[in-house]
């Protein structure tokens, strides 16, 4: 028997490589994406009243990464 933690599992190279259209198309969403988490990190800001939270661009860079698969995956 093994232990996870010394001897995690191998990641699964079945995944499909990030292309050059790919890349396109997550920029462009990344781009579009950016004012709408600009606002919803300052209204967040104003609420919580504290600076620890997620940066506008972060939260794009999610949204893009989390919505442009979705384009491939059909």
């Amino acid at each position: 028997m093994t232990d996870m933690t010394s001897n995690p599992p191998r990641r699964s190279t079945t995944g499909r490589r990030r292309t050059a259209e790919f890349w396109v198309y997550f920029t462009l969403i990344f781009f579009c994406a950016v004012p709408f988490t600009m606002v919803r990190w300052v209204r967040e800001i104003a609420e919580r009243h504290t600076l620890n939270v997620r940066g506008p661009l972060a939260r794009a860079w999610s949204e893009a990464d989390r919505i442009t698969p979705l384009i491939f995956s059909v």
